[in-house]
């Protein structure tokens, strides 16, 4: 496998582990990128784009990276915080009048960011393309009845988080998510990461490789009951996660603040590099350390996530470490990070987080998706390298330090 891109001698071990997966593990085509106080220190690209057409992953390619994209959406509500034009205790409805139906006039704005809100999925049939119409989904979402007590459980949100944070960052700003997030983050940041992509940059998307479902996953086998909240969550998606039309054109175009960002690892490590450095970078200051560090505090923490039936931890719109690796084979729903560590991690391995301790970021990207929510094999692999390179070691709970 030709690998091409650059890597610091120091993180050796990653482009070891890189070309390892290409070797041994099925990578199709892929990219890992890693910053070290604020300067990219690996950015490697290799394999196949398009597994049809034979085309090459090259340094522009970028692809869906699915709940990768959360941490872009959590982001640009912990900037509007940070500038106190954002209140994350106050109630949603001050910022979106229309949530208060159902009896959701109580809920604050961080029970969305944690998944405490019990707003995991719609009851009622979406039609076709539901996903590609905001206002649809935000109207949806606002007449649903919370699934339990908010604040009681924790469930997570795979795809309504994106309109549930999105339409409170539009309300807040007055700018949509995506114009939000280009203008104020990836715009600055000088990143290739969208909400809403493009016409322009549609031929440089890969194209993804769905994978097998686990029916072990307990997640999974719940969805055969089609009135369970795991079926509701995955599959009433007016055909975004059945057809599968999520790496349609339309779907790359559509603001899906949940799952639907167009990036790469450079993208992902880069919109990360400042939350690794104090909340600034070159100059810019994009939350204030207070901010940061509520960013990356646990919020929510269970046995068992009423929605992946796994233990989960999150802080407000981030995941935290958690390895699941003993209630389900391989890794899964595992993100093994650094204690101080959050980010997030997509449907089929994608990966992006900060590591304020150690001052780094990491971004990973692929085609050939795996099975899970979390991380396999391809990716923990890299994320290991990273951390074993800054000479850091793992703990007996799921960690590095």
């Amino acid at each position: 496998m030709d690998i091409q891109g650059t890597c610091d001698p120091k993180f050796q071990p990653i482009r070891d582990e890189f070309e390892r997966n290409f070797r041994e593990r099925g990578e199709v085509g892929a990219s890992v990128s890693v910053t070290v106080q604020g300067q990219m220190v690996v950015d490697l690209w290799g394999g196949v784009a398009n597994k049809d057409t034979g085309t090459a992953w090259n340094e522009d390619s970028v692809s869906i990276v699915f709940s990768s994209t959360k941490g872009a959406t959590a982001f640009c509500a912990h900037v509007l915080a940070s500038r106190g034009q954002l209140d994350l205790d106050a109630p949603v409805a001050e910022y979106w009048p229309n949530f208060a139906q159902a009896g959701k006039g109580h809920i604050p704005v961080k029970m969305l960011l944690n998944h405490q809100a019990g707003l995991p999925g719609i009851r009622k049939p979406l039609p076709d393309g539901a996903f590609y119409n905001w206002n649809t989904m935000v109207s949806a979402l606002a007449a649903e009845e919370p699934f339990w007590e908010p604040g009681t459980r924790n469930g997570y949100h795979g795809l309504t988080f994106g309109w549930l944070i999105g339409e409170v960052v539009r309300q807040a700003s007055g700018k949509s998510l995506g114009a939000f997030f280009q203008e104020e983050i990836a715009g600055p940041l000088g990143i290739d990461f969208w909400i809403g992509l493009p016409e322009g940059y549609e031929s440089r998307v890969a194209r993804m490789i769905s994978p097998e479902m686990d029916p072990n996953n307990p997640f999974v086998a719940a969805m055969a009951d089609q009135s369970s909240i795991q079926s509701l969550m995955f599959l009433n998606t007016g055909g975004y996660m059945t057809k599968p039309d999520y790496d349609s054109p339309t779907a790359h175009a559509a603001q899906i603040g949940g799952a639907g960002g167009i990036t790469n690892a450079r993208g992902l490590a880069g919109m990360y590099a400042p939350l690794a450095c104090g909340g600034s970078l070159n100059g810019k200051e994009y939350v204030s350390a207070d901010t940061l560090a509520r960013m990356g505090a646990i919020a929510s923490a269970t046995g068992r996530d009423v929605v992946l039936l796994i233990p989960s931890r999150f802080s407000l719109g981030f995941m935290k470490t958690m390895d699941n690796r003993k209630h389900l084979q391989g890794y899964q729903d595992s993100v093994i990070i650094g204690e101080d560590a959050f980010g997030h991690a997509g449907f089929g391995g994608s990966l992006g987080f900060a590591d304020p301790r150690n001052e780094m970021s990491l971004g990973y990207t692929m085609n050939m998706m795996g099975q899970g929510t979390g991380l396999n094999e391809r990716g923990q692999g890299l994320v290991d390298a990273a951390y074993r390179s800054l000479g850091c070691e793992s703990n007996a709970s799921g960690g590095w330090r």
